[in-house]
């Protein structure tokens, strides 16, 4: 398994819309700082050059926290920048074309909502899967929410590590312990904050007592 369980536990997602005065960079390390145990560069406004570069930054400063960068989305910046791995939505290429475009050293994720799809997408070499959205999305306005018990089902049927995401903080957080998940995937929950720092360590608290991590 390239990616152990644990590492899933708070995954931070971004987002540049709460950047404010600040880096995008400014920010991830500060969630790192804080605890996160994963980092997906997600960003669909900057252009490719742009995105390059700050991936390639990105990983440099994950790497010093020793967490692993995954991108979005992007195949061609996930080769290029040396990144840990790749997160594939719905609508996003399929995982056996990535896998045999990165070959089998990449991590890829893959975003489902049924347990037919996270069948189809652990038969096709996904390392991980991301469920959701739990509880709505500030992020995606066009994320429908599931029923947390497809939750259960789909953690039950596949052997590889799941993540929920989708409008998860640190009040709801707890409806999804005791469901088989690896960990949570937060986006406004951290980069919206005015301390990240400290909004980080205690998501992370609060995920070591909901995942059992």
């Amino acid at each position: 398994m390239k990616i152990p369980s644990e590492e899933l536990l708070l995954y931070a997602v971004t987002d540049d819309r709460w950047n404010g005065n600040r880096s995008l960079l400014d920010l991830i390390e500060d969630a790192l700082e804080g605890g996160c145990t994963l980092v997906q560069l997600r960003e669909k406004n900057m252009s490719e050059w742009s995105l390059l570069m700050e991936a390639s930054k990105a990983l440099a400063l994950c790497h010093r926290f020793g967490v692993k960068l995954i991108i979005n989305d992007n195949v061609d910046i996930a080769k290029k920048s040396g990144a840990d791995g790749i997160h594939l939505g719905k609508t996003d290429m399929p995982v056996a074309e990535a896998r045999e475009i990165l070959g089998k050293t990449y991590i890829i994720g893959k975003s489902v909502k049924t347990v037919e799809e996270a069948l189809q997408a652990q038969a096709d070499g996904a390392d991980y899967l991301g469920v959701g959205a739990c509880f709505g999305s500030a992020t995606k306005g066009d994320a429908t929410q599931i029923d947390l018990d497809v939750i259960n089902e789909i953690t039950r049927a596949v052997e590889i590590p799941v993540v929920g995401i989708g409008g998860i903080n640190k009040t709801n957080m707890k409806e999804l312990e005791g469901r088989g998940l690896s960990g949570a995937a937060v986006v406004s929950a951290i980069f919206s904050s005015r301390d990240i720092v400290k909004d980080t360590i205690e998501l992370k608290a609060l995920a070591q007592k909901t995942f059992g991590n």
